[in-house]
């Protein structure tokens, strides 16, 4: 029979080990500007959810000026709905989410209960068939941030094209740079880039032809 051995006298106690939380709800992130700083959104335990890191999310609304008062948004690839709801916390008079994970889409209504956010429109579905469906010209701000590992850039790219205004901006994470050139053939040119790790985001606008 083994006997349980015991610290000798004196000896510090270690503490235990701290259990992490796991499950749909494992970690959050805070929306970090506008009338919900510091709100959580909960990050689900999903394959390839990837939500826009708190750095690259400063940077971008730097870029746009921080109030986005009165302008019309769609995050086509929502996830978390860092994107979208950091442009409502910021004046967005409307924001669509689109998410076709029903997972997802559960907790992006939660949240927007929770926040009484009655600018904030969640949609579950196609992002791609959801920005066809917008009035050519009719968004600000366009957020594309699809999953790495699938070909849905080029079609989304053309169909935020379609949906921008003028002037106006598409936002673009990706896994690589997109250059002058591949964006120039929907129409789009490079107004701010930068990179995060392994991440590329790109603020577009729409490509100004010479006179």
């Amino acid at each position: 029979m083994k006997h349980k051995k015991t610290a000798a006298p004196g000896t510090p106690v270690r503490p235990p080990r701290p259990v992490l939380p796991t499950g749909p709800q494992a970690h959050v992130v805070r929306i970090i500007g506008g009338q919900w700083k510091r709100s959580k959104l909960p990050v689900a335990d999903k394959p390839g959810l990837r939500p826009t890191p708190d750095r690259v999310r400063e940077t971008l609304f730097n870029w746009l000026g921080q109030d986005l008062t009165g302008w019309r948004c769609v995050d086509a690839f929502a996830g978390t709905g860092a994107l979208g709801f950091e442009a409502a916390s910021r004046g967005a008079a409307e924001v669509l989410l689109c998410e076709q994970d029903a997972t997802l889409v559960a907790q992006l209504k939660a949240l927007q209960r929770k926040l009484h956010a009655s600018m904030v429109k969640v949609e579950r579905g196609d992002g791609i068939a959801m920005l066809r469906r917008q009035a050519p010209g009719s968004m600000q701000l366009v957020l594309l941030d699809p999953p790495f590992d699938t070909p849905l850039f080029e079609p989304a790219l053309k169909a935020a094209a379609q949906a921008v205004a003028d002037p106006g901006y598409v936002y673009l994470e990706a896994p690589r740079a997109w250059t002058g050139e591949a964006l120039a053939v929907y129409g789009l040119q490079a107004y701010r880039t930068g990179k995060a790790g392994a991440v590329h985001f790109h603020l577009l606008t729409r490509k100004v032809e010479p006179a």
